[in-house]
């Protein structure tokens, strides 16, 4: 265990909100919803009592909110107890009413934004309390239509589907994105990110740093770094000029790029990009490029209902005889199969 953070140098290091914060608190509220992911919720919120601990400050406080007052029920089937309602806290709780609402949605999110969630959502907004979505909670966020031209990322297994469903926002592959009023992160680990971002905004970047240091986190990530899901970032620091290539090839799904277009665009020969390739990933670069696509169209297929035809031309295929055979060769299965593999709750609204 770390040994307590030095008083002094954390006073003479912290902003002056700091000081304010040991008078009045931040309040976060965080609004669980059925199926959310306990990584996820705690990563959000330990990084909070941290400061707390390394400041020896109240810098923070928070809560857990549900639509009623009844516990929720966690993807791992482990069940917490919330603090308060939706309804208690739009009436606010107290002399506390949230500075911040995070919410940490989980599966499936497609039919959990009711018309009271709605209401409530857009209520908050309207009061000009910044709102976080962790992981599927961007996605409602998006249902009311509260992200619209707003930058914004979620977990990288939803990228395929949310791009296709929402046009409007602006989605990134990104571990958390910060714009305006919203933040919305790629859930999981990615929210111990946002935590931290937000308390080196409010206390200070020594003490987001204290943070990450007791937490045994090498130091504060950026959130405009990757998602771990990508190809590329396993071969980070192994070849620039490698992991270009294939932020590249994911970056031209629907319509793909020869390979010479590749290599002109890292900046290397063609014959270049294939040792490359050789070297690191045992396989040439457009049987690698033709996995993304396949990868991609698998994605769509479990996250929407787009038809099996308008998926292959999404994913750059023509034909589709030639797409199943690809899908086959990479996944053992037909897309059809894979479709039928789909739970039944996959695709209301969608598509």
């Amino acid at each position: 265990m770390n040994a307590p953070a030095n008083i002094s140098a954390l006073k003479a290091l912290t902003t002056p909100e700091a000081a304010v914060a040991a008078v009045r608190p931040f309040d976060v509220a965080v609004l669980v919803l059925p199926g959310f992911s306990h990584l996820a919720l705690h990563a959000y919120i330990e990084p909070f009592r941290i400061a707390n601990a390394v400041s020896r400050l109240p810098l923070f406080r928070w809560l857990i909110a549900g639509t009623s007052r009844q516990p929720v029920e966690g993807a791992n089937g482990l069940s917490v107890a919330v603090d308060a309602s939706m309804e208690d806290l739009s009436a606010g709780i107290g002399d506390r009413r949230a500075d911040q609402l995070a919410i940490v949605a989980g599966e499936p999110v497609e039919r959990q934004l009711t018309p009271q969630l709605n209401a409530f959502l857009r209520a908050i907004a309207r009061r000009g309390v910044p709102i976080s979505a962790v992981g599927t909670a961007t996605w409602l966020l998006a249902q009311t239509g509260l992200l619209a031209d707003t930058r914004c990322t979620i977990h990288w297994s939803r990228l395929a589907a949310f791009s296709e469903v929402f046009h409007k926002p602006r989605i990134r592959d990104s571990l958390f994105v910060k714009d305006g009023q919203y933040s919305t992160c790629a859930g999981e680990l990615a929210a111990f990110d946002l935590a931290v971002d937000l308390i080196g905004g409010h206390a200070g970047g020594f003490i987001a740093q204290e943070v990450c240091r007791h937490a045994t986190v090498e130091g504060q990530r950026s959130g405009s770094n990757r998602q771990t899901g990508p190809s590329g970032l396993a071969f980070a620091g192994v070849s620039d000029k490698l992991v270009l290539a294939m932020r590249i090839m994911e970056e031209n799904v629907e319509f793909p790029l020869s390979m010479d277009e590749v290599a002109q665009r890292v900046g290397i020969s063609r014959r270049q990009l294939e040792r490359l390739f050789a070297t690191h990933i045992g396989q040439p670069p457009v049987r690698h490029y033709l996995r993304i696509r396949v990868d991609h169209a698998k994605r769509l297929i479990e996250g929407t209902r787009m038809p099996i035809i308008d998926v292959a031309i999404a994913c750059g295929f023509m034909s589709a005889s030639h797409f199943a055979k690809c899908f086959r060769a990479f996944n053992g299965f037909s897309p059809q199969q894979c479709r039928s593999m789909v739970p039944a709750w996959v695709g209301p609204g969608l598509g």
